[in-house]
């Protein structure tokens, strides 16, 4: 009878296992399913580091595959949350493919002496990997961290694409200020996006060249460039897509003096082109500065710009008119804590037929006539704008806002049917061939043509009036009538707590 039983067992095992291997997953090659394994886990935009793990519990085979797909295990991260150990592991599985390593401790100086000693380990551990670090991203509470860490940061990086530094707490750590170069041996012929904050690489050239994205800030005190110093690195960047300059402070009055005159009379050395400028953003980086810059660039290709704690920005904006004259394809632009000259500010935007969103943020020179002058139809003034921003626009009143909605409004209803989600909400028809009459027409493209001219300017998609004290709860529900999208949050108190208009 027990050797009846054993029989019956390994029969129903085989069965079973028979049964399993009927089914088209496990009968994929294992070179179809490690495809399979990369393509659902890196389409995540967000990491999910559950998701590898999850595959592995399924059974042994998927395990094998998923240890056995370098490409899975290619981000290797540190953290207080991410131990040496598990980066040990992902290293050694990944084998020879390119790495994505993110070294990210916060701004908290508790345990600085703890954190200092995980910085170095996990160097160590990187380091013999250096020559297939993709992107590297390294964030540290003070520069004594990261020169630790980027002294370990010596050899070649051919393939490396992305840097990012960024120093949470650098006004104290002057005795710091000689940079560890040369960094990656100064080898980087790959390197495209670079993101310094608070680092002191004493602007060398060999570490900027070449670039698409470039972003820079935190640099206070005597550690600020001049505008000398970073024409000098745009120039070096004739391919440069993204520039953003962020928290440079300019607290030298009688320099700042000197390089205005030296902008309005003698001019910096010749114009900077960057054709392939798509976007810049200017955050408290000092108006003297930010036009300097502006003045000797020619942004022909310019969609976004952002201009941000900048105190007047009229010349800035002289500058984007004299720029508009030529080409300008702006779409958006957004203005934060910023005074201008609205008229010099409304000529620009006649300038601007292809703007899509404009934000304006805590802006007191934003009064009424700006709102009219978009509902004159003398010519329209951004005639595609679709997405406005006033938050904190206090100066704005009610009566010219809602007739610049009603000017944004289209006279034929049936103009604007692409705003209509779905075909059921066009049609009240059971019928198939009516309901496939109002899908065909919802997604029919509209033919370019003459007509098209005098069709008016778009209707407005998304409008936010937060903090917007003198906007009260009837007129919000009036906006939701005629906007899809309305964004509208009270302004708060020291607590947090809403305070209503």
């Amino acid at each position: 009878m027990a050797s009846l039983m054993s029989q019956r067992h390994e029969l129903e095992s085989h069965l079973e296992q028979a049964v399993r291997l009927q089914s088209p997953v496990l009968r994929l090659p294992s070179e179809l399913l490690s495809s399979v394994f990369v393509m659902g886990i890196m389409d995540i935009e967000e990491e999910n580091p559950v998701m590898v793990s999850t595959l592995m519990l399924v059974c042994r085979y998927w395990s094998e595959v998923a240890l056995n797909t370098p490409i899975l295990w290619a981000k290797i991260s540190v953290s207080p949350h991410d131990s040496l150990d598990k980066a040990r592991r992902k290293l050694e599985r990944s084998k020879s493919c390119p790495l994505d390593v993110a070294i990210n401790f916060g701004p908290r100086m508790d345990y600085a002496t703890s954190v200092t000693e995980q910085i170095i380990h996990a160097m160590d551990l990187i380091r013999p990997a250096i020559w297939r670090t993709k992107s590297f991203r390294l964030s540290v509470p003070n520069r004594p961290q990261a020169h630790a860490a980027l002294l370990r940061c010596q050899e070649d990086a051919p393939l490396l694409e992305t840097l990012s530094i960024r120093i949470f707490h650098s006004m104290q750590d002057d005795h710091y200020s000689s940079p560890p170069l040369p960094l990656f041996n100064g080898h980087t012929p790959r390197l495209q996006s670079c993101s310094l904050t608070s680092f002191n690489f004493g602007w060398d050239h060999t570490l900027v060249s070449r670039l698409r994205v470039l972003k820079l800030g935190g640099y206070f005190n005597n550690f600020t460039p001049s505008a000398h110093i970073l024409l000098d690195i745009l120039r070096q960047c004739p391919g440069l897509e993204e520039f953003a300059l962020r928290n440079v402070s300019n607290v030298d009055s009688d320099l700042c003096v000197v390089r205005s005159n030296e902008f309005d009379s003698p001019p910096l050395p010749k114009t900077v082109h960057l054709r392939q400028l798509r976007k810049v953003s200017f955050y408290y980086a000092g108006i003297d500065l930010t036009r300097q810059l502006m003045g000797q660039i020619s942004f022909p290709n310019l969609e976004s710009l952002e201009l941000c704690y900048l105190e007047n920005v009229t010349p800035v904006l002289q500058l984007l008119y004299s720029q508009a004259l030529t080409r300008l394809p702006l779409s958006h632009l957004r203005i934060e804590t910023c005074l201008f000259n609205e008229m010099k500010f409304v000529n620009l935007l006649r300038r601007l037929p292809s703007l899509v969103a404009l934000e304006l943020v805590d802006v007191e020179d934003a009064s009424s006539n700006l709102l009219k002058g978009f509902s004159s139809s003398q010519p329209w003034i951004c005639p595609r704008l679709e997405a406005l921003t006033i938050d904190g626009c206090t100066a704005l009143d009610w009566d010219s806002l809602r007739t610049f909605i009603e000017s944004r409004l289209p006279a034929n209803p049936h103009a604007y049917a692409r705003y209509h989600n779905s075909p059921m909400s066009i049609t009240s028809s059971a019928s198939a061939t009516a309901a496939a009459h109002a899908r065909s027409k919802a997604h029919q493209v509209p033919r370019k043509g003459p007509q098209n001219v005098f069709l008016g300017p778009q209707r407005l998609r998304t409008i936010d009036v937060t903090r917007c004290n003198q906007i009260s709860k009837e007129m919000v529900q009036w906006l939701r009538m005629y906007v899809a999208d309305v964004k509208c949050e009270p302004a708060k108190g020291v607590w947090g707590e809403p305070i209503m208009p």
